[in-house]
C-alpha cells in the first residue's frame, strides 16, 4: 500500500460552514496557452478532454474558485486561441515572442494583469496542459493566503507527496519584481527568487493532478482515464486527506487495517470468479468487477470525520464537498448496512464489513468487535438493542461473503476466527 506523503508540513483542514474564514482575496489568473504543442501532435488549447477543450477546462476550474479575472495568453495559432477565449467569455492577449519560451508568455500575461482595475490581490499561473487540478486545491491555496493576514508569503506552492505542482499562487504586490526577472530558469527561477526575498509556503493538497500535464498522446489518453475517475480519490490522495485532517497514527493504522481486510475480501471474491451475490432474486444480472482502488481509498477514509457527531455522515459530506462522490457514498454507509438494502456485494458492502473485522489496527472476529460495545452500553437497553441489530446485520453480511467466496471468513481473512 502507498505510504503517506512526506516532506511537506501538514495544512489545516479545508474550512466547513461551521468554521468562519477570512474573506478570500480578489484573484486573477493567467492561463498559459501560447506554446507550439509539438509533442502532443494537436493544438493543446483546443484539444478535447471529455466534452471540453483544454482551455475551456482551465477556465471552468478557475471560475469554480471564484477567480475574478481570467486571462489566456495566445501565441502559436493565436487566432484560434483568441476565438476560443472569446467563446468562453475570458480575456486574452497575444505573445508575439512565444517561440522564445514559456517565460515570455508569462511576462505577456503579467503585463496584462498589471493593467487590471480593480487590481487583484493574488494571481494564479496555470499552464493550459495541466487540466485536471481539483477545485478544492485552488480553494485551499486561497484560504491559506487569506489566513496569512497582512503579510502573506510571496508565493504559495501546492505540494503533493513533497513535490511542488501547478498552479502557484503569488501576491500581486510582487508583480513588478516578477516582471523585472531576467528570465534565468524561467518562471520557476522567478518564483524561487520571490520566495527567497519575501517568503514562500508549501501547501499540502490531496490532489495528484497538480503534477500531471498533458504533453503527448499517451498523457492525453491517461487524462481521459483520470477524468472518468474524478469522483474517486487515489489511495495516495486518501492518505494525503488523512494527513490534512489530522487523522494521527491511530486513525491511519485503523484505516490501513480496514483497507487491507477489504482488499483481501475483494481478491477472494474475484478469484472465485462467481457472482458476488447470494440471493439472485435481488438482481439476476452478472456482478461487475470490483474497483480495488475505490475500495482501498474509501476504506482508508471511512473514519476521516471520527469524533464528530454521526461521523459517517460528516465524513461523506466532507468527501462530497471535495468532489469525491463515489467514496462519499461508501463512507456514508460504513457504520451499518441492512441486508435488504444490499442486493449484491459491491465496494460499499466490503468496506462496511471489513470495518467490523478491525479494532484499532488488529483483526478480530465480528462478534468480538461488537462485544466491546455491548459491554460498554450494558446499562442502556436501547443502545444495546441497536448494537445487537447491527451485529445481526454484520453476521448476515458475513454469511453472504462466505457463500460467495466459498470459504469461511477466518480462511479469507486470517485473524477473524471466533474463539
Amino acid at each position: 500500500m502507498p505510504q503517506p506523503p512526506g516532506n511537506a508540513q501538514p495544512a489545516p483542514a479545508l474550512s466547513t460552514p461551521a468554521t468562519p474564514t477570512p474573506a478570500l482575496p480578489r484573484t486573477a489568473a493567467v492561463i498559459l496557452a501560447a506554446g507550439l504543442s509539438s509533442r502532443l501532435g494537436e493544438f493543446k488549447p483546443l484539444a478535447r478532454l471529455g466534452d471540453e477543450t483544454l482551455l475551456e477546462r482551465a477556465a471552468r476550474l478557475l471560475r469554480q474558485a471564484d477567480v475574478a479575472d481570467i486571462l489566456a495568453v495566445a501565441g502559436h495559432r493565436a487566432p484560434e486561441t483568441l476565438a476560443e477565449a472569446e467563446r468562453l467569455g475570458i480575456r486574452a492577449v497575444t505573445n508575439p515572442e512565444y517561440a522564445t519560451g514559456m517565460f515570455s508568455s508569462v511576462l505577456a500575461g503579467l503585463r496584462a494583469v498589471a493593467e487590471l482595475r480593480p487590481r487583484p490581490d493574488a494571481l494564479f499561473l496555470l499552464p493550459v496542459d495541466v487540466p485536471l487540478v481539483r477545485p478544492h486545491t485552488l480553494r485551499l491555496l486561497l484560504e491559506r493566503f487569506a489566513a496569512s493576514g497582512e503579510a502573506p508569503p510571496a508565493v504559495l506552492h501546492p505540494v503533493f507527496c513533497g513535490q511542488r505542482g501547478h498552479p502557484p499562487l503569488f501576491h500581486a504586490r510582487h508583480l513588478p519584481e516578477l516582471l523585472a526577472w531576467d528570465g534565468e530558469n524561467g518562471l520557476r527561477g522567478g518564483l524561487d527568487a520571490l520566495g527567497e526575498r519575501h517568503g514562500a509556503e508549501e501547501v499540502p493538497v490531496a490532489d495528484e493532478n497538480i503534477l500531471f500535464d498533458v504533453d503527448d498522446q499517451p498523457a492525453l489518453a491517461e487524462a481521459k482515464i483520470r477524468l472518468a475517475r474524478r469522483g474517486i480519490p487515489t489511495p495516495q490522495e486518501a492518505l494525503a486527506l488523512l494527513a490534512l485532517h489530522n487523522a494521527g497514527e491511530r486513525g491511519l493504522a485503523h484505516g490501513r487495517g480496514v483497507a487491507e481486510a477489504a482488499l483481501t475480501l475483494a481478491r477472494a471474491l474475484e478469484a472465485k470468479g462467481t457472482r458476488a451475490d447470494v440471493d439472485t432474486a435481488f438482481d439476476p444480472g452478472p456482478a461487475p468487477s470490483l474497483d480495488f482502488a475505490l475500495i482501498e481509498a474509501a476504506a482508508l477514509l471511512h473514519d476521516i470525520a471520527k469524533g464528530q457527531p454521526r461521523h459517517e455522515a460528516a465524513g461523506a459530506a466532507l468527501l462530497g464537498s471535495l468532489g469525491f462522490h463515489a467514496a462519499a457514498r461508501i463512507v456514508a454507509d460504513h457504520r451499518d448496512i441492512a441486508p435488504e438494502t444490499a442486493p449484491r456485494l459491491t465496494e460499499r458492502e466490503l468496506v462496511y464489513f471489513a470495518d467490523k473485522l478491525v479494532r484499532g489496527s488488529t483483526r478480530v472476529p465480528v462478534r468480538a468487535r461488537f462485544q466491546l460495545k455491548l459491554d460498554l452500553f450494558a446499562h442502556d437497553p436501547d443502545a444495546t438493542a441497536a448494537i445487537r441489530r447491527r451485529l445481526a446485520n454484520a453476521l448476515a453480511m458475513q454469511q453472504r461473503i462466505e457463500a460467495a467466496a466459498g470459504a469461511p471468513l477466518h480462511r479469507l481473512v486470517p485473524g477473524t476466527q471466533d474463539t
